[in-house]
């Protein structure tokens, strides 16, 4: 479908996914209002003034999530609204100002303003695996996590995964706002998203490659729900323009332990100094699988996590964070 004489809404237009989201949404021909903290910030803008198709059909805006009615006068006239602004940090000694509110506060925010304009035909929100898997369900090789598991905010709140407990909150005000209110909503829920970025800075994701393989001596013993950017941005897009598509959508190309995203590293960057050892002696964390059902049914044929790995690579070597 050709986005041309649609206009839609893009909250958190700066960051990593949204980035791509944008870029892909222009060049299908859509016309996008994209909301950042500092329009006048070039860190935060100058690469998405920089799009395909941006001079004649970006739109950027000044909003703030945890302001209601931030949003009201951009999502009006929108045909669709992608809320992808939420905060993505994994360590905090102040869970709630810096995840909880912006994350729950902010998707409720941008839903009221969504309900208040009838333009919309549907709200895409991104979500996370970590909405869906943390739980006290055991991960094995024969299991296979789906649509239909949820985390649990208890079992977060124990372990003190303050992006889980964000992610799931906002899922379920995301949820019960829209049942209420008419909205018709999807949600996305990609995993570890990493590939070639488009944004100055680096994100928490593709840092994390960066740090295992930037002279570090052991790897962390951990699987990686691995998926490519570009998947993740163009399954926003099918969920808004697939007629069929609803509910919640798992995005995981494959499970892959760090270890073998370091092989996959030496394949192509044989002279870069990866570790060797894993961080602890014990055997290697059990895989399991995840559930590629319903993204298929968006079309999604997923980048090969070799080719998502060395597209990071070769972006952090561009962008000046790594020298090979």
């Amino acid at each position: 479908m050709s986005g041309e004489g649609r206009v839609v809404c893009v909250t958190g237009g700066a960051g990593f996914i949204a980035s791509w989201l944008i870029k892909l949404l222009l060049l299908r021909g859509y016309t996008v209002k994209a909301t950042v903290r500092d329009p006048k910030d070039p860190k935060k803008t100058e690469h998405l003034r920089a799009l395909d198709g941006a001079k004649e059909r970006l739109h950027l805006f000044k909003a703030n999530l945890l302001e209601e009615g931030s949003f009201d006068g951009i999502v009006d006239g929108c045909d669709g609204v992608f809320h992808t602004a939420s905060p993505v940090i994994l360590s905090t000694n102040a869970p709630e100002a810096d995840l909880l509110e912006p994350a729950v506060k902010g998707t409720l925010n941008v839903l009221k303003s969504c309900s208040k304009a009838p333009s919309i035909k549907r709200v895409v929100v991104t979500s996370s695996m970590a909405a869906v898997m943390f739980n006290e369900k055991p991960l094995s090789p024969d299991v296979v996590v789906d649509e239909t598991w949820f985390s649990d905010r208890a079992f977060c709140e124990q372990h003190k995964n303050w992006y889980a407990v964000s992610k799931t909150l906002a899922e379920d005000v995301a949820w019960k706002f829209a049942k209420e209110n008419g909205i018709d909503l999807v949600t996305i829920h990609p995993g570890w998203v990493i590939g070639p970025f488009l944004q100055p800075t680096l994100n928490l994701t593709v840092e994390m490659i960066l740090n295992n393989v930037n002279g570090v001596q052991t790897f962390p013993n951990q699987n990686l729900r691995l998926v490519d950017v570009r998947d993740v941005g163009n399954a926003h897009i099918e969920a808004f323009e697939r007629p069929s598509a609803s509910g919640r959508y798992c995005l995981v190309a494959r499970v892959t332990h760090v270890s073998e995203v370091l092989k996959i590293v030496h394949e192509h960057y044989p002279t870069l100094q990866l570790p060797e050892r894993c961080a602890d002696n014990k055997p290697f964390v059990s895989k399991y699988e995840v559930s590629k059902e319903r993204a298929k049914t968006l079309g999604i044929n997923y980048i090969p996590v070799e080719v998502t790995v060395k597209g990071t690579i070769e972006s952090l070597k561009d962008k000046g964070y790594l020298n090979i």
